[in-house]
């Protein structure tokens, strides 16, 4: 898919597009790794960690400084896949609150 193509999308026509499971550009989910939560591919860095930041008033350039090992495209990935799935991200975020 090229990008224009997905900009042209809706969400819920990317969802669709890019179905369930480890299929979402960018981001990863393995059993046992971060405790099976969506993080950014090849990293242990959850994406409820990202959105969490964000909630705290980091900017993406803070969380770029603060994690050298992810890109502008990484962040725009868990932003996408945050808005696409809202539960899961507040779900993980209230698990680990109180872990």
């Amino acid at each position: 898919m090229y990008y224009k193509e997905a900009i042209a999308m809706t969400l819920k026509e990317l969802k669709q597009h890019q179905g369930l499971g480890n299929t979402w550009q960018g981001i990863e989910k393995t059993p046992g790794v971060c405790g099976g939560d969506a993080r950014i591919a090849s990293t242990r860095i959850p994406i409820w960690v990202l959105v969490e930041a964000l909630r705290l008033g980091y900017s993406d350039h803070d969380l770029l400084k603060s994690y050298p090992t992810i890109c502008a495209s990484d962040l725009a990935n868990a932003w996408a896949y945050a808005q696409a799935y809202p539960d899961e991200i507040e779900c993980a975020i209230q698990r680990n609150e109180v872990a």
